[in-house]
């Protein structure tokens, strides 16, 4: 299902997903099955959802994220590509963030560029990542 208020212009959206209000879909972007993405969200053009991921309101994903199988993302949740953000940066470096199957992202978290969540890793709401994850971790605060 695709909200009627929802602006989809990716044609790699995959069954049974669900795209509430409000959200931007850009056409790069490749969305797998059974994923719900809640209004008010934003999906540049070179990310990739796996299956059965949950992206709650307000989240932002920007070139050069991957989201594997059975992940949550809170709402807000914050990721960041480019470690030094400028205007018009003509010296712009992306950096990727990978996020592994069923790991979970809580509310108002931050994922500074260049990280990668192991599977099934939990970040606390919150919490400021800035170095890799390792997989079934617990993080809370700044890590």
């Amino acid at each position: 299902m695709i909200h009627e208020l929802a602006d989809v212009q990716s044609k790699q959206i995959g069954k049974g997903t669900n795209v509430w209000q409000f959200t931007v879909i850009l056409p790069g972007a490749v969305i797998g099955e059974e994923c719900n993405i809640c209004s008010h969200c934003f999906i540049e053009n070179d990310v990739k959802i796996g299956n059965q991921v949950t992206i709650k309101a307000g989240v932002y994903l920007w070139d050069g994220i991957k989201v594997e199988d059975s992940v949550f993302i809170g709402p807000n949740a914050t990721f960041c590509n480019d470690r030094y953000p400028k205007s018009k940066n003509k010296a712009f470096h992306l950096e990727k963030i990978l996020i592994k199957k069923g790991a979970s992202i809580g509310a108002n978290a931050t994922i500074l560029p260049g990280v990668t969540i192991g599977e099934n890793a939990m970040i606390g709401a919150g919490a400021i990542i800035t170095k890799d994850v390792e997989a079934n971790q617990k993080i809370k605060g700044t890590y």
